[in-house]
């Protein structure tokens, strides 16, 4: 198993990738060090955050092996470049871009571009995504609407986003999602604005139980 496959199990194993969005670095770095205490490992850094390429290249040094570390809002492919270059394992994209996904396969990184309807999710799962990214999922049916993919394209794993939180996280998992990625419903910004980051560790701590449980159901 190449590193990118371990990659992958990693985040699949989890089941949770929380965004985070924050108003500075070193607030980002508060909320990583919460969530990673919280049980995990996964974190997406948007490009929305200030500074977000000196944030990942922080964690990078700082974190190494202990994270799989992620860039969010990622929209070209010169974006994704600086990304892996500092450190960036998995590249998400709000959106499709061809030259996006191949420059992750240059670099052997994991590509999850966004797509809502199921030809534009099976045209970037055909050109190279290792997983999609169903955004924005609650305008589309919550987890109905990943059930009702998964039914013609069981093949591709997907990554709901955008309304996933506690109360339907276990729905997503027995929809047949692979990972969740989980932004304000996690990353508490009340919590993270008044500095209550043992909030989020919390939370982090419920949705990955809430992962757990639901595939215990499933028999998995």
């Amino acid at each position: 198993m190449d590193q990118k496959a371990k990659h992958l199990k990693a985040m699949v194993d989890c089941g949770i990738v929380p965004v985070i969005r924050a108003r500075s670095a070193d607030e980002a770095m508060k909320v990583v060090d919460a969530i990673m205490a919280g049980g995990v490992n996964s974190i997406e850094i948007t490009m929305t955050v200030p500074g977000a390429i000196g944030v990942m290249e922080r964690v990078a040094r700082d974190m190494g092996d202990e994270v799989l570390l992620g860039a969010g809002t990622v929209l070209d492919a010169e974006t994704a470049r600086i990304s892996i270059l500092s450190g960036a394992e998995f590249i998400v994209s709000p959106g499709f871009n061809e030259a996006l996904i191949r420059i992750c396969k240059r670099y052997n990184k994991i590509a999850i571009p966004g797509a809502m309807t199921p030809t534009e999710i099976l045209e970037a799962w055909e050109l190279g995504a290792d997983m999609v990214k169903v955004f924005p999922v609650s305008n589309l049916g919550g987890p109905d609407y990943i059930k009702a993919i998964k039914a013609p394209l069981p093949q591709i794993p997907l990554v709901p986003t955008g309304g996933v939180n506690l109360n339907n996280a276990g729905a997503f998992i027995k929809a047949g999602s692979a990972v969740l990625a989980v932004g304000s419903s996690l990353v508490d910004k009340r919590a993270v604005s008044e500095g209550r980051f043992e909030v989020l560790k919390e939370k982090a701590g419920q949705f990955v139980e809430e992962v757990k449980k639901a595939r215990a159901e499933m028999g998995k």
